[in-house]
């Protein structure tokens, strides 16, 4: 390991990390459009994310880009796939499971940027209903 390495990562390090990897695992074939775009990870969604009682908790979301205004004051921002750590790390009932929810989760979100299907951005999605 290289001068400087922590050796324990924590728990949140290590979630960042498997978002990281759900990410790299799309590169291969989606580099170009992965480019464009900012993947973020969040403890929880925001309040106004949570508007209906009945509806499960978000375990993602796309916040859309804006265009490049010409105007110093607004500059261009890239869209964000925003990740949710604490609901994906209640869903999973370990580090194996976990990291395939998360690949599960940045593919659909992946997929909504691009407005396709899951199955359509990986060959090997699986839906588990965890929407």
């Amino acid at each position: 390991m290289p001068p400087g390495v922590p050796l324990y990562r924590t728990r949140s390090q290590q979630f960042d990390d498997m978002v990281l990897d759900a990410v790299a695992r799309l590169e291969p074939r989606w580099g170009n459009e992965l480019s464009s775009l900012e993947f973020a990870v969040q403890e929880v969604p925001e309040p106004e994310e949570l508007t209906d009682i009945a509806s499960s908790l978000p375990l993602a979301r796309v916040i859309p880009g804006s265009p490049n205004a010409d105007d110093s004051r607004n500059p261009a921002t890239p869209t964000r796939i925003v990740v949710y750590r604490r609901p994906l790390l209640a869903r999973a009932e370990d580090d194996d499971e976990l990291g395939e929810l998360i690949f599960d989760v940045v593919v659909e979100e992946f997929a909504e940027v691009l407005g396709l299907d899951p199955e359509s951005v990986d060959p090997g999605y699986r839906d588990d209903g965890f929407d």
